[in-house]
């Protein structure tokens, strides 16, 4: 066979890596708007924060923070169990790997999101409120579909390297497309095939991600492509 029996791990594996860079995008996608806020819209302790957080993920290799990251969780809990008397937790890998991906991750679409929020006319949002809109109301119904506008190009682009960076957590043991098809090539002496395999998988799934994202940058230029007609 051409897979040597190894199709439905892979198809699991495959979902398994679907399913991380969903979830570590929704992390990534709620820290990038809280980080985001806080820098344009924050007292200055928040404004520090979030300049720290984003300075210091940009600047050390995501490999390096999902290590240090997924041990200090494990190395946290393992002293909190102890002082407790109880017995020894493991962090699940599959969690682990959302919230280390989301919280690198999280940072970058905080960029993307400031500038997305500093391109939206500011005269738009006066008029919302001075149409006696909250500012909940202008958030919702001014400020973030404009801002969604001009962040997609961004996004799509952190969506793409999420989805490639999910191959890393395979290091700390969740069983995902990389560590399967890297055992089933172990098992059969190919792995050149099995790691062509995961290539080609990896390559579909970014492939549609960019009809996805193609069609989300229509829905959200829709009303200004028709004003310049």
């Amino acid at each position: 066979m051409f897979l040597h029996g190894y199709g439905a791990q892979i198809l699991s594996g495959t979902w398994e890596t679907v399913k991380l860079a969903l979830l570590s995008l929704l992390v990534a996608f709620v820290l990038g708007l809280l980080g985001a806020s806080a820098k344009l819209f924050g007292n200055g302790v928040l404004r520090g924060i979030a300049r720290a957080y984003t300075t210091l993920i940009r600047g050390v290799p995501d490999l390096v923070l999902m290590l240090l990251i997924f041990f200090s969780i494990q190395m946290g809990l393992n002293e909190i169990t102890d002082m407790l008397g109880m017995e020894v937790v493991d962090i699940d890998p599959f969690y682990a790997g959302v919230l280390t991906i989301g919280f690198i991750y999280g940072a970058y679409f905080a960029e993307t999101f400031r500038g997305a929020f500093l391109a939206v006319p500011r005269g738009q949002l006066e008029a919302a409120r001075a149409y006696g809109m909250r500012s909940g109301q202008v958030f919702r119904r001014v400020l973030f579909p404009q801002m969604m506008r001009f962040a997609l190009p961004g996004i799509g682009n952190n969506w793409q390297v999420v989805l490639k960076a999910t191959a890393l957590v395979s290091i700390i043991g969740l069983t995902d497309l990389v560590q399967v098809t890297q055992s089933a090539g172990r098992a059969t002496s190919s792995m050149f095939l099995f790691i062509c395999v995961a290539g080609v998988i990896y390559l579909v799934l970014t492939s549609v991600s960019n009809i996805v994202l193609w069609w989300l940058e229509r829905k959200y230029s829709a009303g200004v492509r028709e004003a310049q007609l």
